[in-house]
């Protein structure tokens, strides 16, 4: 028998290589592209997740794949065109300017990436790509200040499914809800405040609008609501004005978190309201939700019940206020982690 020569093992070295440490901004998704087919794709995925839609599998894919998938899309697209931009979908371009904004503001050895819980791009993806390029520990961030089962946990999970079928694992942390962190209300009231000054009438009432959920996640044990309220307690005390909230974005025929935003916005101008200002405290980038359903059809909601003046604050998006309570609440998740300056 023949025995060939030793080879040599590689060294430690170029096995392990520098380490670094990735940042995954991460939202909630969108289609890539303003029409049905895309839209369908889209809906499809996120219809599908468990956590999103709490009804046994069996009984909702049926109605999902039957009705639903066959009717909603197409009119989807429609509220897609609306606030379609040049960078495309408004929800994937902010969060990719986010990202972009942050690279470089914790050192040479952090990188920030972004992907988004359905569509592109996709979170096993990013987590490989981040891998590729040398990220030994990776800080998970979704976006969502006030944590929820259907937002925050469903984008971890994605994480996590992704990572049992990594042979070499990164080291992993996840950023808390930050419903209560002082940045995140500073920079709130700062925003708010910025974007009243800009206004050409004095509001009535400001409108904190946050994204519905059924309010059986509430009695099931879902801190969401808890959370969303104390959000807006804690921004009325930093405005020092009362605010009315609301939630939005309600679907299908179950009892939803109230009151609801269209039906408050609808109540304010017919009790003599006529100057109201909509602002979205939930989410971290504008989106269909909030230009559309907001922006558009909630300013008609209101002027056609009697309303003069209505007015929608965007959300902090990349705005240097925005950006900097990112790399506040970036900065603190990453401590022990990065060098001692």
């Amino acid at each position: 028998m023949t025995i060939g020569p030793a080879t040599s093992p590689p060294e430690i070295g170029d096995a392990i290589g520098a380490e670094k440490i990735g940042v995954l901004l991460i939202n909630l998704g969108t289609p890539n592209a303003p029409e049905p087919g895309a839209v369908r794709l889209y809906l499809r995925e996120f219809l599908s997740d468990p956590r999103v839609v709490e009804i046994p599998q069996l009984v909702w894919q049926p109605i999902l794949r039957g009705i639903i998938l066959n009717t909603r899309p197409r009119k989807s697209a429609r509220a897609y065109k609306e606030v379609w931009t040049a960078d495309g979908s408004p929800l994937a371009a902010i969060t990719a300017r986010q990202a972009k904004a942050l690279a470089g503001a914790f050192g040479a050895d952090v990188l920030v990436d972004h992907a988004m819980r359905y569509g592109k791009p996709a979170i096993a993806a990013t987590i490989d790509s981040l891998k590729a390029r040398g990220c030994t520990r990776i800080l998970l961030a979704p976006l969502y200040p006030q944590y929820c089962a259907a937002t925050t946990a469903t984008a971890n999970d994605a994480a996590f499914a992704h990572l049992r079928h990594l042979r070499w694992q990164p080291a992993v942390r996840t950023l808390p809800p930050y419903f209560d962190d002082p940045a995140y209300i500073e920079a709130l009231a700062a925003s708010i405040e910025q974007g009243l000054a800009g206004l050409g009438f004095e509001p009535q009432a400001l409108v904190a609008s946050f994204h519905g959920m059924p309010q059986r996640t509430l009695e099931l044990g879902d801190p969401y609501y808890h959370h969303c309220m104390k959000t807006a307690q804690l921004l009325e005390a930093a405005l020092g004005r009362e605010l009315v909230t609301a939630f939005q974005s309600r679907f299908g025929r179950a009892r939803w978190l109230e009151p609801a935003t269209d039906a408050t916005l609808a109540r304010l101008a017919r009790s003599g309201v006529g100057k109201v200002v909509v602002f979205a405290p939930g989410f971290s980038a504008d989106c269909l939700e909030t230009l559309e359903e907001m922006a558009i059809r909630g300013r008609d909601t209101f002027l056609e019940a009697g309303g003069s003046d209505f007015a929608y604050l965007p959300c902090l998006n990349d705005s240097a206020i925005g950006l900097q309570m990112l790399r506040t609440l970036v900065a603190r998740e990453l401590a022990g982690w990065l060098a001692e300056p």
